[in-house]
């Protein structure tokens, strides 16, 4: 039971992360992009970036969040980690509708990756000491 709120918080992530990529398949419809192109309409290309900029931002999340629950507390981890998903859909509504409005969101997920990176740091290291 221990990690059942940071395995809820992936599980939220990942319906986010799909939701992101759904919003792509609508936009290329929408503004008849033809797989496999990625460029032809500004409008989606932002949505496009959307999903890309989210993929590439998961391959740290997971990882921090997984190893600040498991070396410092899941229930923190969850914390950090709705902000990082809260800062994601921030990230996504902004630069759907503008490029230059993407900061705050970004901003948001940043601050969520930062305290679980550092915290996950702080974590293993601490753990590592300890076995010396």
């Amino acid at each position: 039971m221990r990690l059942t709120l940071p395995a809820l918080v992936t599980l939220a992530a990942v319906l986010v992360y799909y939701v992101i990529g759904f919003n792509v398949g609508r936009a290329r419809v929408k503004y008849k992009i033809d797989a496999p192109a990625v460029t032809g309409n500004l409008d989606f290309e932002r949505i496009y970036r959307v999903q890309m900029n989210t993929m590439e931002q998961f391959v740290a999340f997971l990882p921090a969040l997984w190893l600040f629950a498991i070396y410092l507390s899941p229930l923190w981890a969850s914390a950090f980690g709705v902000v990082w998903i809260v800062g994601r859909i921030v990230y996504a509504v902004g630069y759907t509708r503008a490029a230059a409005k993407r900061d705050v969101g970004f901003g948001i997920t940043f601050i969520g990756f930062a305290v679980l990176w550092v915290g996950a740091a702080w974590g293993v290291i601490g753990a590592l000491l300890q076995g010396m």
